[in-house]
């Protein structure tokens, strides 16, 4: 084991000591110190700030470096969110390789996803969302190394008391307890040459392919859905140098025919060739 990862397991730990101990000051009958808090929270942001200003070290020497150019995930229109042509890391952080993540929701004209609400409904159901049981489409001729179908679909996050939910308690949560629960189903692709591709959030039972399985460019591997650090429907894709997500840098990217949408910005990527089409 790594001490990169070894370092981020710790890490885990210490988060889910601090919420442990933050939720019992708030529930009655059991009163830690607050002292108590103080060592792990200092240990996981200092595992956060080192382990971030490593990988934007690491990363400085690649971003004059040519993206990766792959086919889309998706077919149809789509809309960008927390995209690498809007900022950098795309996301906010570096860490499970998401410096270049980018998110992306159906965008059907006319859209018909609601709006977000102030107070209600506190939630809804995915059905609402167009993104949801989308086809998700390898990017390029690959070999499957990861697979993770089984997590359920939870309702949305689109209200400010559900979306305070999500940060306050269930995203430490689910930080604690390891990448997986982050990214809820997901499926990584080896494209060969040390870049790997990550679909995050899809929908449960949905996959269609098992590790070591090859998948062709523009092949459905699996449907988007709302598992995981999701606050709805939406597809996280993003290119990483390894498959795993506790250890993997990020590795920029672009869309043929479609580049790298920005945030707010609409594509409609081109479907991929046929085997049969890349012969002619």
């Amino acid at each position: 084991m790594s001490i990169r990862k070894l370092t981020a397991i710790l890490a885990r730990c210490c988060l889910l000591l601090v919420t442990v101990l933050v939720l019992g000051m708030i529930f009655p009958g059991w009163k830690p110190p607050p002292w108590l808090l103080f060592p792990p929270a200092v240990f996981f942001a200092a595992v956060l700030l080192i382990q971030g200003r490593r990988t934007a070290a690491a990363l400085k020497g690649t971003t004059a470096r040519t993206p990766v150019e792959t086919g889309a995930p998706v077919s149809g229109r789509w809309t960008a969110l927390n995209s690498p042509a809007t900022k950098v890391p795309s996301h906010g952080i570096h860490s499970y390789g998401q410096t270049y993540a980018i998110d992306i929701l159906a965008a059907p004209d006319p859209d018909p996803r609601p709006p977000f609400a102030m107070l209600w409904p506190l939630v809804r159901g995915n059905s609402h969302y167009p993104a949801f049981g989308a086809p998700v489409l390898a990017v390029a001729d690959a070999t499957v190394v990861q697979v993770l179908n089984g997590r359920r679909d939870h309702l949305t996050r689109t209200s400010l008391p559900a979306l305070a939910w999500m940060m306050l308690i269930e995203s430490p949560l689910r930080e604690s307890a390891g990448p997986s629960w982050i990214v809820g189903n997901h499926v990584v692709l080896d494209l060969g040459d040390g870049t790997y591709a990550m679909y995050a959030h899809l929908k449960q039972g949905s996959v269609t392919v098992a590790a070591g399985d090859r998948v062709r460019a523009g092949q459905r591997i699996a449907a988007c859905g709302n598992t995981g650090n999701s606050t709805e429907s939406h597809v996280h894709f993003q290119l990483m140098d390894g498959p795993d997500l506790d250890t993997a840098r990020g590795i920029p990217f672009t869309w043929r025919g479609v580049g790298v949408p920005a945030n707010g910005e609409s594509f409609t990527p081109e479907p991929e060739a046929t085997p049969a089409e890349r012969l002619d």
